[in-house]
């Protein structure tokens, strides 16, 4: 079939926007059209060429979907060795590499330089690669292997997005090797981690293992699916063309033609400079979308990387200044469970000591059973140490070859280290957590900080910052110990006069009157929220008949799920929390009795309410419970359910939701009358 001329001219302008916008994407982060146009073209293009097949070429947009398994990788001989880099450990090496870098040059004839710049890149943590461009068509993808032969990964190589199967412009070599590293970025890998975990697959240590596994997979449209992109530090084979005189230079001149480098790319004058780069570099190193395992310096200067040459297996104008190791071996001697403030059990490895990440390491997260199980860590092991950054440590895996004999499997106790409460694991939930909220001393400032605030217990002046000074100096344990407090106690208290004290004391004299749903808000029981507070209060009406709730009753009521059903009964079944409560009703908390003709007289149940902008003459909190208290439920958000819509001063989108679904909307004053 004869193809159309006009229909050609159509798929190679479709071929020349695709590239255009994949360079603009994934080489420049400035893409200029949305994703959804961007699949039209692509669309498009698929739909030509399906129609004249014959149009297809091998750096076509469209063919990165993948070739059949291949049965092996063959071994291709580099036509110029692909070199290591030596390694520099401290600033005094650095200084040295500088010094012999002058000496050098000094010999060769050349004019004295005191202050040799250097191209200063971040060292990625991948794969090392190498693409050769043919008329600036992609033909070859071969990894480093020994640095003479690689294999061939052409197939590949070709599904990643971020590798341009043909060259931008016009003004590209006959010939090209680029030279870079395969890498997956930290968001991908931690992806990739979680779908094999929900797969039931192996996962991989780390992002440069997962880069490496994905690259040498058989099966091509396996490496399609991994988030793996190219970042290009060099060349290798030139034809036909010139390169600028700098290093710097020509990976602009890459970046031109379409291939990616990295942002992170500086120039520097002397070993000042590169010191200053290599530190700012490490300080940003946990913000980088990638790993990094160092900085590297390159003399900057082509005609001065001539005149150096190379060593058997590295060049001598190139050095690579690594960061301290972030992963290193140790012993895991035991297991210590701690427990957070919001009562979240977690398994602490207690580690023989051992430098990594640039400090001492002897703790390390387990996070929780289900990923001690996963890593089969076991008490004698020798395990892999990660710290990265600012992160906390954490243990990778263990090394199974020098497993002990007596190496002892780990399971998570069932109650609270610190309080001894039950600890539960919620349905859904990977967490352990303490059941002992009002009692356990390791909750105890987040419980009573809640307990104090003012859509609970409504304690004035009672902040944050009192609450700890409080906890700190002794005077208080638990929510119950707030009612015992004296003037003498909280005027002896930094910045706290007589008259603070005074004002503290009627506030929490003032806050035992209250109401039933505002008491058990205030407990802090898990899953409990101001609603589902006064559903129960509305459902049992009495705090003892709610005590005693079994999981029947509790799910019986309105929006009581088993989860939330479960975590009140065991709240209540604390032998601690139990205490607790008694203490505050002996100390004088109350609340009016619910009577069963009130729950009848709520002339809003069933309706629900959106309340949206500023209103003037009440607090939305405070309308909110108004409404809750005649029956309404309160949403944050307007749906085809929703009975009204309040529009306070500035109502935004809600409002206009409400208009486009036809929700009834009403004023501030017309709310008034409504609650009265």
């Amino acid at each position: 079939m004869t193809v159309p001329a006009k229909t050609m001219q159509r798929i190679q302008a479709l071929r020349d926007q695709i590239r255009h916008h994949n360079a603009r994407y994934y080489v420049y982060d400035a893409p200029e059209i949305p994703d959804a146009e961007y699949d039209r073209l692509m669309r498009s293009l698929q739909e030509l060429e399906a129609r004249y097949p014959e149009t297809v070429s091998i750096d076509s947009p469209t063919q990165r979907v993948g070739a059949a398994p291949l049965e092996g990788f063959v071994s291709v001989k580099h036509q110029l060795p692909m070199l290591s880099l030596n390694n520099a450990f401290s600033e005094q090496e650095v200084h040295e590499f500088d010094r012999r870098i002058i000496e050098r040059l000094a010999k060769s004839g050349e004019p004295e330089k005191t202050l040799i710049e250097y191209a200063a890149e971040p060292k990625l943590d991948g794969l090392a690669i190498s693409l050769r461009y043919e008329q600036g068509v992609l033909v070859q993808g071969l990894t480093r292997g020994d640095g003479r032969s690689g294999e061939d990964v052409t197939e590949n190589i070709r599904t990643i997005e971020s590798i341009p199967l043909k060259l931008l412009g016009q003004n590209y070599p006959d010939v090209l090797e680029v030279r870079g590293e395969i890498v997956m970025p930290k968001a991908g890998f931690a992806a990739l981690n979680r779908r094999q975990i929900k797969n039931n697959e192996k996962t991989f240590a780390n992002p440069r293992n997962a880069a490496a596994g994905s690259l040498r997979q058989l099966d091509p449209r396996v490496t399609r699916t991994r988030p793996l992109e190219m970042y290009c530090y060099g060349v290798g084979v030139l034809q036909g063309a010139e390169l600028p005189a700098t290093h710097s230079a020509v990976l602009q001149q890459l970046r031109h033609w379409g291939l990616r480098v990295s942002q992170e790319i500086s120039v520097v004058r002397g070993v000042a400079e590169c010191l200053a780069c290599y530190n700012a570099i490490q300080e940003r190193r946990a913000q980088l979308a990638y790993e990094i395992d160092g900085v590297v310096y390159k003399v900057n200067d082509l005609a001065d990387q001539q005149i150096l040459g190379q060593v058997a297996r590295a060049p001598r104008w190139a050095l690579a200044h690594k960061f301290p190791a972030e992963e290193e071996l140790t012993t895991l001697l035991d297991i210590d469970v701690q427990v957070g403030r919001t009562g979240k059990l977690t398994p602490v490895a207690r580690l023989q000591p051992v430098f990594v990440g640039g400090v001492t390491v002897t703790n390390a997260t387990l996070h929780n059973q289900d990923e001690i199980d996963r890593k089969d860590v076991r008490i004698g092991d020798t395990v892999i140490v990660r710290r990265a950054g600012d992160v906390i440590p954490e243990i990778v895996s263990a090394v199974m070859s020098k497993r002990p004999k007596k190496a002892r499997p780990f399971k998570m106790p069932e109650t609270c280290s610190v309080c001894g409460s039950a600890a539960i694991r919620e349905e859904g939930e990977a967490d352990l957590r303490c059941t002992g909220g009002l009692y356990c001393s390791a909750q105890r400032k987040e419980a009573i900080k809640h307990f104090v605030s003012r859509r609970a217990m409504d304690v004035d002046g009672l902040g944050d910052k009192l609450v700890e000074q409080l906890i700190d100096q002794g005077l208080i344990e638990t929510v119950a110990d707030l009612y015992e407090l004296s003037v003498e106690q909280l005027a002896g208290m930094d910045r706290m006069g007589e008259k603070s004290a005074n004002n503290l004391i009627a506030a929490l004299k003032q806050s035992k009157t209250t109401t039933l749903a505002r008491f058990l808000y205030a407990l802090g029981i898990r899953g409990v929220g101001e609603t589902t507070a006064l559903t129960l209060a509305s459902h049992f009406m009495t705090l003892e008949a709610l005590r005693h709730a079994d999981d029947e009753s509790l799910q019986a009521t309105p929006d009581i799920g088993p989860v939330v059903a479960k975590s009140i009964i065991t709240f209540f079944q604390q032998p601690h929390n139990q205490e607790v409560i008694d203490r505050l009703l002996s100390a004088g908390v109350h609340w009016p009795v619910i009577e069963a003709v009130e729950l009848a007289e709520q002339p809003l149940q069933g309706k629900t309410f959106v309340l949206t902008g500023s209103l003037v003459r009440v607090t939305r909190s405070a309308a909110k419970q108004r409404l809750q208290a005649l029956g309404a439920k309160v949403s944050s958000s307007v749906s085809a359910r929703t009975d009204y819509v309040v529009a306070g001063d500035k109502a935004g989108s809600k409002l206009q939701r409400a208009q486009e679904l036809g929700v009834k909307i009403i004023d501030e004053e017309a709310l008034e009358t409504l609650l009265e």
